[in-house]
């Protein structure tokens, strides 16, 4: 597991984050601006970092930038934005940034990245064409996209294969009623949360809204469940 410095200016984002990392096993430090970043990058060396672009007083790009220059770009870092285009990503991408993150950021998106993100440096390097000598091969004239938008450009990590199309959730289904209570409510509720989140795609944010929880509950019950959230993964394209 890995150490994640997770910065951004909003309260809620650093502690959804850090609730569903840590959860995965990461240890997760919090800054919410550049001055925090640079402290905790210089005391702890994280083995990951989630970076906003838009802070109020120095941003992300300009952080990323700094680091590049003065030799501290020694981990990989992920770029998020709310307000972020294709050019923003490919900035953010040419100072060093192995992927960038449109917000909300979808539970698998956010995994995903990080999973990748945490590759050894010599099998990131490699993905990304860059040779020994540390030149990099010229990049392709598109990047992947998710869903068609650029809500995550990656470098470094190849794009995961398109998976087989779902069946169609299914809104009415029959539950084994012998059983005890607990075990029924548990069966109803897994298929619940799993006819939403196919029917949304697998957006916890729209299943969130859906089913009126917050996203740090929701995603902690279906952990509870044993709910499958790479089964309703949508294709990358």
């Amino acid at each position: 597991m890995a150490t994640i410095l997770v910065v951004d200016d909003e309260l809620g984002i650093r502690a959804l984050l850090s609730e569903i990392l840590s959860d995965e096993g990461h240890t997760v430090e919090l800054a919410e601006n550049a001055a925090q970043a640079r402290q905790v990058r210089e005391a702890l060396r994280p083995d990951l970092v989630l970076l906003d672009i838009w802070m109020p007083d120095v941003d992300g790009i300009s952080l990323l930038k700094e680091w590049g220059t003065s030799g501290l770009l020694t981990m990989p870092v992920i770029m998020m934005s709310g307000h972020g285009t294709i050019d923003t990503a490919v900035e953010a991408t040419k100072h060093g940034a192995v992927a960038f993150l449109e917000k909300p950021i979808t539970l698998q998106k956010l995994l995903r990245a990080v999973e990748q993100a945490l590759v050894r440096p010599g099998q990131r390097l490699a993905a990304a064409g860059v040779a020994p000598g540390g030149a990099r091969e010229p990049l392709p004239a598109s990047r992947p996209f998710l869903n068609g938008s650029p809500a995550l450009v990656s470098t470094g990590v190849a794009a995961a294969p398109v998976p087989a199309v779902p069946p169609g959730p299914r809104p009415e289904q029959s539950f084994d009623l012998d059983r005890p209570l607990r075990e029924a409510r548990d069966a109803f509720e897994k298929s619940y949360f799993e006819f939403h989140l196919a029917k949304e795609g697998g957006s916890m944010t729209r299943v969130a809204e859906k089913t009126g929880l917050e996203r740090t509950h929701l995603y902690r019950k279906l952990k509870q469940l044993g709910v499958d959230l790479t089964r309703n993964k949508r294709g990358v394209s």
